[in-house]
């Protein structure tokens, strides 16, 4: 996304307050995502919003550095311009930078990281709950969605394609969301209960996380502007178009998170 041209111009012309209202949003996201899955064990809501601080500090750092190296921050662009352009690429670096004690941490050896994740495996498991899977369902979902909102592809594709089309794509999406979870052994798997049923899943975790998705990329789509002047048609099909990716990281979300 560093690399990309699309979020270099959204820093630029994006509405200032949406832009602010998203990092408004994101300070909760960091602080609960630190719950689940932060830089240490935390005691209270206290470290987790000093963790959200942090990693949105490293974002942003991380971000300026790189985009001056590429010649996109110059000390010549005026205020607006550069906080921008930080700004919004500090928002996916900075849920990286959550992510990357329990997903990047390499300090063990094989077996002793094996046991240090399953030990921490079972306590994210001690902690979650049906609103804690749909929120990390919701992050998954941002996280992987950010990487294509901005670009002109989704507009294309959701321009080119049917209406029977866009219902096949809701209906692969939600299959791939459930196959993934619960279909396909990947450790880390959330294992369900003896008496839940196919459609107890499906209904409760597939279709409602599957709706958290598409208000996500609707929203993503307002705060890039991809919905002003638009018809509600060209809207819908684009949210549904954004939402295939945002379905597959919501699913990598339960596994992963």
């Amino acid at each position: 996304m560093l690399m990309t041209m699309e979020m270099w111009q959204l820093g630029f012309y994006m509405d200032p307050l949406r832009l602010i209202l998203l990092l408004v949003l994101l300070l909760p996201l960091l602080a609960g995502l630190g719950y689940y899955s932060g830089f240490k064990e935390t005691s209270g809501l206290r470290d987790e919003i000093v963790d959200a601080f942090v990693a949105f500090a490293v974002g942003s750092i991380a971000s300026a550095i790189i985009l001056a190296i590429f010649g996109i921050v110059t000390p010549e662009m005026s205020p607006d311009e550069l906080i921008g352009k930080i700004a919004l690429q500090a928002i996916p670096a900075s849920i990286g930078a959550m992510l990357a004690r329990s997903q990047l941490s390499g300090q063990q050896n094989n077996d002793a990281q094996s046991k240090q994740e399953d030990r921490e495996q079972k306590e994210r498991k001690e902690k979650s709950s049906y609103a804690g899977e749909i929120f990390l369902m919701a992050v998954g979902a941002l996280f992987l969605s950010l990487n294509v909102a901005p670009t002109e592809e989704m507009i294309l594709i959701a321009y080119t394609m049917a209406t029977w089309q866009e219902i096949a794509l809701v209906l692969l999406s939600l299959a791939l969301m459930h196959a993934f979870v619960y279909a396909v052994d990947f450790r880390g798997r959330p294992e369900p209960p003896d008496t839940a049923t196919f459609w107890s899943l499906f209904l409760r975790f597939t279709v409602v996380g599957y709706a958290i998705v598409l208000i996500i990329s609707l929203y993503i789509l307002w705060s890039f502007g991809r919905t002003t002047g638009t018809a509600l048609e060209e809207i819908l099909s684009t949210t549904v178009v954004l939402g295939f990716p945002g379905a597959i990281g919501a699913a990598a979300a339960r596994l992963l998170l």
